[in-house]
């Protein structure tokens, strides 16, 4: 049903947290996975085209050896990089969705209450408006359940992942 699954993650807990569901849809459906992360950058001032984030690097890289562990165990997994100066992360990620013909977005989503989101933005409820395909938003309170989802004893167990 989902050829193309979309993991989109910003390198977080709450992120980390679905990528065992992601892994059982995508062993479920025969997808593949694409994690898509959002490098956004400074522009203009003295930081012109430097990280947002001063650990961007770091997150890179660890996005980068959760991919590869998927693909060492049997997904068809890749990473795609968006570098960019805008900051409307949920439309880069729904754009980014669609050249890649995916079926199914996941995102994790930090929980904030109304008045955080409207303060501090919800790249998740955003994606639900800009998304040209179904987003499974999951919040941290079930994150443990997708754990356990993929954890039946007739799979084999992956160490990292979750699932």
């Amino acid at each position: 049903m989902f050829r193309t699954i979309v993991w989109a993650t910003d390198g977080s807990e709450h992120a980390d947290s679905t990528l065992g569901l992601v892994a059982e849809l995508a062993r479920v459906h025969g997808s593949r996975i694409v994690a898509v992360h959002i490098d956004q950058r400074f522009h203009g001032g003295r930081l012109d085209g430097g990280p947002l984030l001063a650990d961007e690097e770091d997150l890179v890289a660890k996005i980068e050896a959760q991919v590869k562990e998927l693909d060492d165990n049997g997904f068809a997994a890749r990473l795609e990089l968006v570098t960019t100066d805008r900051h409307d992360t949920s439309a880069l990620i729904a754009e980014t969705a669609v050249s890649l013909g995916a079926g199914l977005i996941v995102i994790g989503t930090h929980g904030y209450g109304e008045f955080e989101a409207v303060v501090m933005g919800s790249v998740a409820r955003g994606l639900t408006h800009d998304a040209h395909c179904p987003v499974l938003v999951v919040p941290p309170k079930a994150a443990p359940e997708a754990d356990a989802i993929s954890s039946g004893e007739d799979r084999p167990a992956h160490v990292g992942l979750g699932f």
